[in-house]
């Protein structure tokens, strides 16, 4: 019998432990930004997608499904704008990538098999690579543009020589190129100021300036495969056409002064006529080679890429910033979106509804009309946007009352959600000053319009019926469901990141100061952090009036009311703790981190790490036996919450 308990007690701890192994998913919402995109010239049903923080989706399906390929780079800061499949070589594929933290680096990367593993090209560590191509005529010609020149390889990257002058004053801030498709020496450079060429691989160079705007960033160079000598380029004034090979160029007509930042152009494989030109205002296409042109999308399109399937002529794929990749079947007629698994999207607030915990919001930062609000009623098989309302604002954070009555902190304002008329509407009315010295002769002069109802609104607590809101002016508070408010500044603090309430003790947070207070927010004292704690993100109180804060430079916790810290480690990392949650149905610590989530069920005493990740983290939450959390730029993330299932099959329960 002791044996069969013994075995049966090792299977359990098994389990227990491949519970924590199960990798993290991402349910969504779909779409975000999309910098760049390339067909496999073999299989037009291959074709990969390019973000701003160095992810690479594949599709297998001429771009109707997606799913995540790569993480290009240590961290989430490479911008992919160019993506090159080897037409001589299967399988080889070059991704060109630039820092968006630094103008000093980026890399240039190669794969062999497909995509499925990648290395960095050593040559050219270090430099940030706005432009590359492959020669079409000989694959061990490389040619890449970066900041500091243009730099080529005659040996598939093996070797490579700057071929652009030197500390040139001109050629320099390489932002686009194209190769002659029958000469490899033959090059066209654009820069941040004009475009420029050489014969002879950058022995010689040559002014091609002669009918351009002067101080033009070249965005795009294209030459039509079909006559070489014809040229279109893109600027940002406007599109520019050549039919000598560079020797005078023409700026076309037709495309609007505000809509002349054009970051790509792409001719019809099957249609020389054709001309898609990608702008800040929409996608326009010409029929006749350029003379006129016609906007075939919406304006608030931001185009970055654009790729058409050489089998199905009308199939259209675009890639924009914040609403992904919209698909036309029609040549452009009409466009829809094809995000189905491609998600790149910056969560900042998350909620699961109290009363159907299958329904998750996901408030999204940086995509303006695109972003806003967005919610499933399937825990993220499908995702609905809710923004009417919002008007393009950020959303911060997400809350419910009681009631069931849903919350929005955005960066200008408090808003609820009117399920009736399913639109966003203000809910910063009244203000009442907490220390007023005189008092108004009239009853209807006591409240005047809340000043957060411009202000950033990053954090709302709710409890007993108070509600804290930590605001860019201050801390908040209502007793009556937003009809009238109180607050403003605490202990000459404004800027607000976090709030923290349990029973009558109130945390706050800006990104430096931790301020307590004992009696729901009537007095306030400074807690005394140490000198070297910087960048305060969150922070949480526990059931034993502990306080923990989540920082850059690691999670801590004060047992003293904040007069004394610990630095807290037992299994959490020691720096770059993004949020701590405390739990109190379960009695546990969440915590995220870098690409992982932490848990601890021993009042933080040990922690282990929850599931397998190498999403970028920003908060955790939990219900209907999952954790959640908010990613920096890969939408929610799901895991099974082992904990919380059981709390409820011992009756306990789980609840936010």
């Amino acid at each position: 019998m002791s044996g069969k308990l013994h075995k049966f007690a090792l299977l359990a701890l098994l389990l227990s432990a491949s519970a924590f192994a199960v990798s993290w998913r991402p349910v969504g919402p779909d779409g975000g930004d999309v910098r760049s995109l390339a067909v496999d010239p073999r299989d037009p049903d291959h074709v990969l997608l390019g973000t701003s923080a160095g992810q690479l989706f594949a599709s297998q399906d001429g771009g109707d499904s997606w799913q995540r390929l790569a993480q290009l780079g240590e961290q989430a800061q490479y911008v992919l704008d160019n993506i090159v499949f080897d037409r001589t070589q299967p399988g080889t594929i070059y991704v060109a990538a630039w820092n968006v933290e630094g103008s000093d680096s980026g890399d240039l990367f190669r794969s062999t098999d497909d995509g499925r593993s990648w290395h960095t090209i050593k040559g050219l560590h270090g430099k940030s690579i706005r432009a590359f191509a492959v020669a079409p005529s000989n694959s061990a010609v490389l040619v890449a543009g970066a900041l500091d020149g243009l730099y080529r390889s005659n040996d598939k990257g093996a070797n490579w020589q700057r071929i652009s002058p030197e500390n040139d004053a001109e050629i320099k801030n390489i932002e686009s190129l194209a190769i002659d498709p029958r000469n490899p020496n033959v090059i066209y450079v654009g820069t941040w100021h004009l475009p420029w060429k050489t014969i002879d691989s950058g022995h010689t160079w040559i002014s091609i300036k002669k009918g351009w705007i002067d101080d033009s960033d070249v965005f795009s160079i294209v030459l039509d495969p079909r006559n070489p000598d014809r040229i279109f380029a893109s600027a940002c004034t406007g599109v520019y056409s050549s039919d000598d090979a560079a020797g005078r160029f023409q700026k076309l007509k037709g495309i609007p002064n505000s809509a002349r930042r054009t970051r790509k152009l792409y001719l019809h494989p099957s249609d020389g006529n054709i001309v898609f030109a990608g702008t800040t205002e929409g996608l326009y296409r010409s029929i006749d080679a350029g003379r006129t042109w016609k906007l075939i999308s919406a304006r608030n399109v931001i185009v970055n890429d654009i790729v058409v399937d050489v089998r199905r002529p009308g199939r259209v794929l675009l890639a924009t910033d914040r609403s992904g990749i919209m698909r036309s079947e029609n040549g452009g007629r009409s466009f829809l979106p094809s995000n189905r698994g491609f998600v790149h999207r910056q969560v900042a607030g998350l909620l699961v509804d109290h009363h159907n915990p299958a329904a998750i919001y996901a408030g999204v930062i940086n995509d303006k009309d695109f972003g806003g609000v967005f919610v499933t009623s399937d825990t993220g098989q499908h995702w609905k946007q809710i923004s009417d309302g919002l008007d393009g604002r950020d959303v911060f954070t997400l809350r419910q009352t009681h009631d069931g009555l849903v919350l929005a902190g955005t960066n200008r304002g408090l808003f609820y959600f009117d399920k009736k008329a399913k639109r966003w509407r203000p809910l910063n009315r009244e203000y009442a000053p907490v220390h007023s010295v005189v008092r108004p002769a009239k009853t209807e002069d006591v409240s005047v319009i809340s000043p957060i109802e411009n202000a950033r609104v990053s954090d709302i607590k709710i409890v007993d019926g108070r509600w804290y809101a930590a605001t860019s002016v201050g801390l908040f508070m209502t007793r009556d469901n937003g009809r009238s408010w109180q607050g403003g500044p605490v202990l000459n603090e404004r800027n607000f990141v976090a709030v923290d309430v349990s029973g009558k003790i109130v945390s706050l947070i800006t990104p430096r100061r931790l301020l307590i207070s004992a009696d729901a927010g009537r007095t306030w004292y400074p807690a005394n952090l140490p000198d070297y704690t910087s960048s305060l993100f969150s922070a949480a109180v526990d059931r034993d009036s502990n306080f923990w804060i989540a920082t850059r430079g690691g999670a801590f916790r004060s047992t003293d009311g904040g007069n004394t810290w610990e630095h807290v480690l037992a299994g959490l990392p020691g720096r770059d703790v993004t949020s701590i949650l405390y739990d109190r149905e379960g009695a546990r610590l969440l915590a995220t981190a870098q690409t992982n989530c932490f848990e601890s069920t021993d009042k933080g005493r040990s922690w282990h790490r929850a599931g397998e990740s190498t999403w970028r983290m920003h908060a955790v939450t939990f219900g209907a036996g999952r954790i959640y959390v908010s990613s920096e730029f890969d939408g929610v993330l799901a895991l099974p919450d082992e904990t919380s299932r059981a709390d409820a099959s011992s009756g306990s329960g789980s609840s936010q």
